[in-house]
């Protein structure tokens, strides 16, 4: 009895439901979503709608299959409008998942932005507080040429000599 066994993985359940690779699905629904987004589809649309109207309005009778109130062209684009809709708004939820997934990469990657900005302020905060204790080259100038003043200073003066 292998179903009772914890070492080894349960049998597959059958099920009258028909199996389907819900990914490949929502990328077959954006697609048509794409599809139907454009202007490409409006046009096949209404020249599909401008035949139907006029076959069925001026073809001999025993060859029109939808009389005049379009009874069943209100009923194709009833169906399609059916199948449409929920494409799309799965199509949408893919597209928001997507966004939202972005969204939260973004944030991490500003958090991290962030904290790499704060420590190289704190570093440059730090090289300006040891540069501020280094001798530069102006200092050491002022201070040379302070000694070399206070040097002839304590000199004696020679008094000048005649030629």
């Amino acid at each position: 009895m292998s179903g009772n066994r914890l070492d080894q993985p349960r049998d597959r359940r059958r099920s009258l439901l028909p199996a389907y690779d819900p990914e490949a699905f929502g990328r077959f629904s954006e697609k048509i979503a794409r599809f139907l987004g454009t202007g490409r589809f409006i046009v096949w649309m209404t020249v599909v709608i401008i035949l139907w109207v006029v076959w069925n309005t001026s073809a001999p009778v025993h060859l029109r299959f939808d009389r005049y109130p379009f009874i069943f062209l209100t009923l194709m684009l009833s169906l399609q409008a059916s199948y449409a809709a929920p494409l799309i708004l799965l199509a949408q939820n893919r597209q928001d998942d997507r966004d939202r997934v972005n969204l939260e990469q973004d944030r991490k990657q500003n958090e991290r932005s962030i904290a790499d900005t704060e420590y190289l302020t704190r570093e440059v905060a730090a090289l300006r507080m040891g540069l501020g204790e280094v001798a530069t080259r102006d200092w050491m100038r002022s201070e040379l040429q302070d000694l070399l003043k206070e040097i002839e200073e304590r000199r004696p003066r020679e008094p000048d000599r005649e030629r």
